[in-house]
């Protein structure tokens, strides 16, 4: 009996070490049987055959040369675009082009849905083409650790092709800059000798036929550009101002049936509230969380460590399925926050009593229920469903985030009660349809 258990764990083990193993090194050769966000199916969108024999060699020959002319620039483009998965580099571009004409939440949903959806159809050609790596030979250096996956397409470029052909369409005075710049990552995986030119044509021509699908088939339709037709009351008692943006009410939902799906209940009267706010004494620690969750976006930092410690900073669709349903949930719980929000026009703290001071200036918008909060908690229940192992960590930084905006004098209890019961509740439909993709499935 003892060596039949001591056989099935080991098998298990070995098992589960297989899986990580894939995981770690990115070789995901399923991906391209996942489901995509926009895209009918993986295979839609076609590319040519890689070449071969002679045409093959004569690509070698060309990295070789290219390779004798690197100078420091292009190391360092080489080595910033190589650091992390192909999407990670992405997220920042997007921080970078934000402006007054974009609501920012579309437009990372947007950009990474494109991506996501272009590496799946980049998996399915890897695995169709199954082409190998250029090899490291006389002349021809591997200057960065070559990828255990197909070499055709490209997909540092397919990435790029999504990434640029979207962030073009948002931002279109700086089109020109932003694919320019783009075309430049597909050369620098050429450069560190690990791609063929060819792999970077396909992947980037890909890339601009999956994006250019997404803008036709979802940012056009989205309501990004119509106006949110109601009416700030003029009464006594509620909020007073110019909501940030007008827009957001009438954008269509990724996975929500509606963005009221989870309307929150009517907020309770505001004097109980203001006199229980008024009696918190604050200390430098809650000062501390106060000004920390204000001025600082601690969720971007621990997502790009997550996926460092899981080990997947070699596994591109993975990290694309992170940063995708993360970019939708908080879409999502954003639009579903505003909803709420313009239809009660819960007064703030400071406007009940103008004699109570905030820790802070108050954000323009009404205070039921909490948008922090329901940033928290949806956050907090996606990274436990994407890392399950470190979802006490991830709990418990959502109620530190919640508290926070009761320290700061910014939020009543209640706008944070029911900030953080939406937010749960749309990270519960976020799961839903992750757990539908096929990711999850280990075959």
């Amino acid at each position: 009996m003892k060596k039949i258990l001591s056989f099935i764990i080991i098998a298990v083990i070995a098992q589960a070490c297989d899986n990580q193993q894939t995981t770690t090194f990115g070789i995901e050769p399923n991906a391209g049987q996942w489901k995509p966000w926009v895209s009918p199916s993986t295979i839609e969108f076609k590319i040519p055959p890689p070449p071969t024999g002679s045409e093959e060699k004569k690509e070698t020959k060309e990295i070789i040369s290219l390779q004798k002319n690197l100078d420091s620039t292009l190391i360092a483009e080489m080595h910033y675009w190589n650091a992390g998965p192909p999407s990670y580099r992405w997220q920042a571009a997007a921080d970078d082009l934000l402006d007054t004409t974009q609501y920012f939440l579309r437009v990372y949903s947007l950009l990474n849905v494109a991506i996501y959806d272009a590496t799946l159809a980049a998996w399915s050609a890897k695995y169709e083409h199954n082409r190998k790596r250029p090899l490291a030979q006389d002349g021809l250096k591997h200057l960065v650790s070559p990828p255990q996956t197909p070499s055709y397409p490209c997909e540092h470029s397919v990435t790029a092709g999504a990434a640029a052909t979207m962030l073009a369409y948002l931002f279109p005075a700086k089109a020109d800059s932003i694919l320019a710049a783009a075309k430049k990552i597909g050369q620098s995986r050429v450069l560190a000798g690990v791609q063929f030119p060819s792999d970077v044509k396909a992947g980037f021509d890909l890339g601009v036929q999956v994006a250019n699908y997404v803008i036709e088939h979802r940012a056009k339709q989205d309501g990004g550009d119509k106006r949110w037709k109601g009416k700030i009351p003029s009464e006594a008692g509620y909020w007073k101002g110019k909501p940030l943006r007008f827009d957001i009410p009438n954008m269509k939902p990724w996975v929500l049936t509606s963005t009221n799906q989870f309307h929150s209940v009517p907020p309770p009267d505001v004097k109980k509230d203001m006199a229980e706010l008024k009696a918190f004494k604050r200390t430098d620690e809650s000062n501390y969380r106060a000004f920390k969750w204000e001025f600082e976006w601690p969720w971007g930092d621990i997502i790009d460590r997550k996926i460092m410690e899981h080990g997947l900073l070699n596994n591109a669709p993975r990290a694309a399925r992170i940063y995708t349903l993360l970019a939708v949930a908080d879409y999502e719980n954003q639009i579903a926050n505003i909803e709420s929000k313009y239809v009660y026009f819960r007064i703030r703290p400071d406007q009940y009593d103008p004699t109570y001071k905030a820790l802070f200036k108050t954000p323009p918008s009404p205070g039921y229920p909490a948008g922090h909060a329901t940033v928290a908690a949806c956050y907090g229940e996606m990274l436990a469903y994407l890392f399950p192992s470190d979802a006490k960590e991830f709990h418990e930084l959502a109620e530190e985030e919640t508290l926070s905006r009761f320290e700061a004098g910014v939020h009543f209890r209640t706008d944070n009660e029911a900030g953080m019961k939406l937010g749960k509740e749309v990270a519960n439909e976020i799961i839903k349809r992750a757990k539908a993709d096929g990711a999850d499935v280990v075959k």
